[in-house]
């Protein structure tokens, strides 16, 4: 399927190169209006794409979150339904997708107030959640996530017309170089990679859990990654990074003892719903692409937490 005025081509049978990117990456009043950001954290953001905010929880509030998470992990329920992706070869959970669907305490973490504030302080419009999910890579046998840009599946699978996303990742377990930990380079979000092969009809069954379509060229990836290098964020669980739509990441598998989770929330502008497909026969379900944006509506996480002990269903 190839519609008009597509600014970001991809998936083109045969064709690939590396595009400019047209949108701004920080909105054009970030640094008048003032905001939770300093100019300094505006500018490595425009910059590198991402930021790193450590220890943004403090340990109450992530043991508690780890809680829930470790419940909803092994909950047969949520295990069972069109929301959980297994791993490949071990069948242990990989991730939940739409978790403020299934839990009240993500739902509140993902209207954050603090959180909100930084987002639409970075992209200058109010925002929706496009997508949700847990994170639950475990030790031993957590499988790798070949390097991608999330932009590039969002625009050519959901629609997504322009790179006005931000991918929030809460850290639920400390961050090592070891297990398995984000791996991005910085830069990349400068840059569209133009894919070759055309998408696979409900290719989104097949690529959460190993992608193989939509995947950077090993030229273009050895262009992205010797203009800026790898970063590879670490802290504390409680840290926050924050990841432009078109950066480019990735993460090896977890050999190790300790697992990695994270809660990952996607915002997206108002102003970029999503339109069709842009390179795929069909949409992909709603919980990967939200097609009802509205508008969140913040709260206070800190205080409903510290109120109750939890704030949990």
């Amino acid at each position: 399927m190839e519609l008009v005025n597509d600014k970001y081509p991809s998936r083109t049978d045969g064709l690939e190169q590396i595009l400019p990117r047209e949108e701004p990456i920080v909105a054009g009043n970030a640094r008048k209006t003032g905001g939770p950001l300093t100019v300094a954290q505006l500018n490595s953001y425009e910059e590198d794409g991402f930021l790193f905010l450590d220890s943004f929880y403090d340990e109450e509030s992530v043991a508690t979150l780890h809680e829930e998470a470790e419940r909803l992990r092994v909950y047969e329920k949520v295990r069972q339904s069109e929301l959980a992706v297994t791993e490949p070869t071990s069948g242990e959970t990989r991730s939940i997708f739409a978790v403020q669907t299934v839990s009240d305490l993500f739902s509140k973490l993902s209207r954050d107030s603090r959180l909100l504030d930084i987002v639409r302080h970075l992209l200058g419009t109010e925002v929706y959640l496009h997508q949700t999910r847990l994170n639950l890579k475990p030790g031993f046998r957590g499988k790798e996530f070949y390097w991608h840009s999330d932009f590039e599946t969002w625009h050519t699978e959901d629609g997504m017309p322009e790179m006005r996303a931000i991918s929030c990742s809460i850290a639920l377990t400390d961050n090592y170089d070891f297990n398995g930990p984000l791996m991005l380079l910085p830069g990349s979000h400068k840059y569209f990679c133009q894919c070759a092969e055309l998408t696979p009809d409900n290719h989104y069954q097949q690529s959460l859990k190993k992608q193989d379509f939509g995947v950077p060229s090993d030229e273009q990836m050895k262009w992205l990654t010797d203009q800026g290098g790898i970063a590879i964020p670490k802290g504390a669980a409680g840290s926050v990074l924050l990841f432009d739509s078109n950066t480019m990441h990735g993460s090896n598998s977890n050999i190790t003892p300790y697992p990695r989770r994270n809660a990952l929330f996607v915002y997206n502008s108002m102003d970029n719903a999503l339109e069709e497909p842009y390179a795929a026969e069909h949409r992909r379900p709603w919980y990967l692409g939200n097609r009802s944006p509205e508008a969140l509506i913040p709260v206070d996480f800190n205080a409903e937490i510290k109120k109750s002990g939890s704030v949990s269903d």
